[in-house]
């Protein structure tokens, strides 16, 4: 019997090469370096939520999402996952991320499943449907210790500051520190920050209405996505 290759696990494929040589010290400015990113991103999210609402309109009514803004919107979380990698979400690189939308040879690259023939009512409810995941996501998101500037001042009241570290900026945070401390990153952990981010982003562009294929409630860690040849996952718009 000849074998089937194997098949990818979900629509979404997010992948992250660990630089060998990091630098001990560059993760400390990297924040400051990737602020032409931030503003530029600010904009690029805002036009993302634009042709998300655009594109759900075009699923319910013609049963097809616009592929112009569909690879709009993958450009976007490509752009957004570079810099990601490169400082808040992994510190995986030192090489300074691309300004563009365009695939590139950057260590970090995200890929999405074009959906041929998406899910009319599922485009109306996907919102609800992802609040479990809304819910595990949010702890590992949000704000659980403020940033220490925050606690040695005495804000205004009614001005209180809300910014802080997430579990997710701590565990970087902490792949920092080895990094400072020993110019080692464990790879244990790199492993399981690219898990967490590959399920952000499979919930975020569930929401995104950019595949129908439910969220797993696992962490598929590690720099590459693999299946098991036995057990492939097909998006169900593949069915």
């Amino acid at each position: 019997m000849t074998s089937t290759p194997s098949q990818p696990c979900y629509p979404v494929q997010l992948t992250g090469a660990l630089d060998p040589n990091l630098s001990r010290w560059l993760w400390l400015v990297k924040m400051f370096l990737a602020i032409p990113h931030y503003i530029v991103l600010a904009v690029l999210w805002v036009a993302f939520i634009v042709t998300t609402i655009i594109a759900g309109f075009a699923i319910v009514f013609t049963g097809r999402y616009p592929r112009s803004l569909f690879d709009f919107n993958v450009g976007v979380l490509r752009w957004n996952w570079r810099v990601g990698f490169y400082v808040y979400a992994a510190l995986g690189t030192d090489r300074y991320p691309p300004f563009t939308l365009a695939k590139t040879d950057y260590p970090a690259d995200i890929d999405i499943t074009y959906p041929e023939h998406p899910s009319r009512g599922l485009a109306l409810v996907k919102w609800l449907l992802a609040v479990p995941h809304l819910l595990i996501i949010g702890l590992i998101v949000a704000d659980i210790l403020p940033y220490p500037w925050i606690t040695a001042s005495d804000p205004p009241p009614g001005l209180q500051p809300t910014s802080g570290y997430s579990v997710l900026n701590l565990l970087v945070v902490l792949a920092g520190f080895f990094l400072l401390i020993t110019r080692t990153y464990p790879r244990a952990l790199f492993d399981l920050l690219l898990g967490i981010n590959r399920w952000l982003y499979r919930v975020l562009t569930y929401i995104a209405l950019m595949h129908d294929q439910y969220p797993p409630f696992r962490l598929d860690q590690g720099p590459n996505e693999t299946v098991d040849p036995a057990h492939p996952l097909v998006p169900a718009y593949a069915r």
